[in-house]
């Protein structure tokens, strides 16, 4: 392989690096780092696949490097997170044994479904225009957001999050990422409002309530992605 076509592989590296970054910041009792490093992973994501295109320059180990990565960046670094935010809630361990609290270690189950979600992904012709199930990089996202709420907050560290209702949202999200419903990605064809209503809405909400709220908004504009996905979106 020529120079040109090790970039983007360069780029997804940098994917896997921020999400072994943000596990490292998540039990190094830095949660606001680990959710920047999530975000990190995100742009890089993005980026791997903008740089493989307009290089022309991809591989042949591109889309599994990818998805190594992936699961790491958006299964294990926010399922870290997720059991950090559980164990919080806790007055004291829930299921402990060894001082771990095996109730806490549930939300683990976010990155064995979003390594069965990616397997799919790479096997599933369909998913050109859309999504079947929810990306694991939205999920991601909206766990790395739970901090940097709770941060703009001041009530980082408390147990603002209950342990039920963080296995709630684990179950919740899981699910979403394996289910056959589909989820609207953002590329256009065209960037006209007919035919693409439904991103051109959740574009301008999702900036109207950052700029609002700020880091608040975050969990709130995710699950709008999902409730508009869910509710209106027909590919």
């Amino acid at each position: 392989m020529s120079l040109k076509q090790h970039i983007p592989n360069a780029i997804t590296c940098c994917n896997l690096l921020s999400g072994c970054f943000s596990i490292l910041f998540t039990f190094a009792g830095m949660p606001v780092m680990a959710s920047v490093m999530i975000f990190a992973a995100g742009l890089f994501d993005f980026f791997d696949g903008f740089t493989a295109r307009l290089l022309d320059a991809h591989s042949p180990i591109g889309g599994d490097l990818d998805s190594l990565s992936d699961v790491v960046s958006f299964g294990v670094a926010p399922g870290c997170i997720m059991y950090r935010l559980m164990c919080d809630g806790m007055v004291e361990p829930i299921w402990p044994v060894a001082g771990v609290s095996l109730f806490a270690c549930l939300a683990f189950l976010l990155p064995v479904f979003a390594a069965v979600r990616l397997a799919k992904f790479n096997v599933d012709d369909r998913q050109t225009t859309s999504f079947i199930g929810l990306p694991t990089p939205p999920m991601a996202i909206f766990m790395a957001s739970l901090p940097l709420a709770f941060w703009q907050l001041d009530l980082l560290g408390q147990p603002v999050l209950s342990p039920y209702l963080g296995l709630g949202i684990v179950l919740l999200f899981s699910f979403m990422m394996v289910c056959n419903r589909p989820f609207f990605s953002f590329k256009m064809k065209k960037a006209a409002w007919k035919g693409n209503e439904v991103k051109w809405i959740f574009l301008i909400l999702a900036v109207a309530g950052f700029a609002v709220f700020r880091f608040e908004s975050l969990p709130f504009i995710l699950l709008l992605y999902v409730l508009l996905s869910v509710l209106f979106y027909r590919p």
